[in-house]
């Protein structure tokens, strides 16, 4: 998932501490109310530690009751090793991860895991991917998922 809308600016003036706007708030609620329609919970939600993206984890656990916490990474701040924290996770089984991060990171993560994949993401869209290890470790890491769905935020604003 890319975080949702932000501010153009925090009165701290620094990018890291830009917070969602009221429209992006509605968004990522939004978009985290269709992943419970589908009945799509995530087991984990881990973001980059950038506040908008901090805020988009916690709105996602708000809106679908979660009882698990946000774990921050900075693999997943931009320009982080987001495939090395892939690659942590196949490694662990983890199941149902919801990783929440920037452009064009989550674009090129998801280019590298996904034939033909040559889109960018609109801020709040979730790209569902199913990944094993095996798969990944075969395709040597490129091109080795399934896309399960994509939710489009714009298409939720009809």
């Amino acid at each position: 998932m890319r975080h949702g809308p932000a501010e153009d600016r925090a009165a701290t003036g620094r990018d890291f501490d830009r917070p969602l706007s009221e429209r992006g708030r509605d968004r990522t609620a939004r978009v985290a109310g269709e992943l419970g329609a589908r009945g799509e919970n995530p087991k984990r939600v881990i973001t980059s530690p950038l506040r908008r993206t901090v805020e988009t984890a916690e709105l996602v656990i708000e809106t679908l009751k979660l009882p698990i916490a946000v774990e921050l990474r900075d693999e997943l701040a931009p320009g982080g090793n987001a495939v090395g924290l892939v690659e942590e996770l196949l490694r662990e089984g983890a199941k149902r991860v919801m990783l929440i991060g920037h452009e064009p990171d989550v674009s090129t993560l998801t280019e590298r895991l996904l034939a033909g994949w040559d889109r960018t993401f609109d801020k709040a869209m979730v790209v569902a991917l199913k990944l094993d290890e095996e798969s990944y470790s075969a395709a040597h890491g490129r091109h080795s998922a399934e896309c399960r769905f994509v939710i489009e935020p714009k298409q939720l604003d009809n």
